[in-house]
């Protein structure tokens, strides 16, 4: 077994539902090689929300991106003891030197799409290939070499428009993502965050919606 299939069934061991590996040209810093942590979310807690997100769902959104951090750390510790270097992205963490423009130091789906493990939506959320939108990730970057996915190159969503005619804020244009496309010709995250914040105050203070998660046909039985 290679380091890389011993760091894949190290992290399905500790809680991962898939992970990838990709290369990522474009990121900030020297380590171009990435791992990408996939988590599922429990369907149960997606299938309560109706019209608004529940407490569970806000507690378990919290906890699962803990969990992603924590599996993280694990990686790049895990690299680090066989003599390679690591910086991890966190699961959900807002970098706004530019000002408040809702990215992160770099986009998981990205990651994920390129190690082959899904597509984006309509919605501009992640689809797993086997999980649909009902995921969180995590990215690490290292020097370590790895045999990468083969990226999507087309959309899941096809046909359908359910996130788009099922979103309270408007937020979700209907643009189909293809590799061209900008996330604003998709999805208008401040609208989506100013909804959240107006509307779902009393629940985690505004911060989590998921009824495009609720809607979206892929990967539920």
């Amino acid at each position: 077994m290679n380091i890389q299939e011993e760091l894949k069934e190290y992290l399905l061991s500790q809680g991962a539902s898939d992970v990838g590996f990709a290369r990522t040209e474009d990121n900030d810093c020297n380590l171009k090689n990435a791992v990408s942590i996939v988590v599922r979310l429990s369907d149960e807690i997606i299938d309560e929300i109706d019209g608004e997100p529940t407490h569970t769902y806000f507690n378990h959104y919290r906890t699962v991106n803990a969990l992603i951090d924590r599996l993280l750390l694990k990686a790049g510790l895990f690299l680090q003891s066989r003599g390679y270097r690591y910086i991890t992205v966190a699961a959900s963490q807002s970098i706004n030197k530019d000002g408040w423009n809702y990215k992160g130091r770099y986009s998981h789906k990205k990651a994920a799409r390129l190690a082959g493990l899904g597509s984006i939506g309509k919605n501009s959320m992640f689809i797993h290939k086997d999980y649909g939108t009902a995921v969180r990730l995590g990215t690490l970057f290292t020097d370590c070499e790895f045999v990468c996915g083969e990226p999507l190159k087309e959309s899941l969503c096809k046909n359908c428009d359910l996130c788009v005619n099922a979103c309270p804020a408007k937020a979700i244009t209907g643009a189909e993502w293809n590799e061209s496309r900008t996330r604003e010709e998709m999805f208008y995250p401040e609208r989506c965050s100013n909804y959240m914040k107006q509307n779902f105050k009393h629940i985690g203070r505004g911060a989590v919606c998921g009824i495009c998660i609720k809607v979206c046909p892929v990967g539920k039985k």
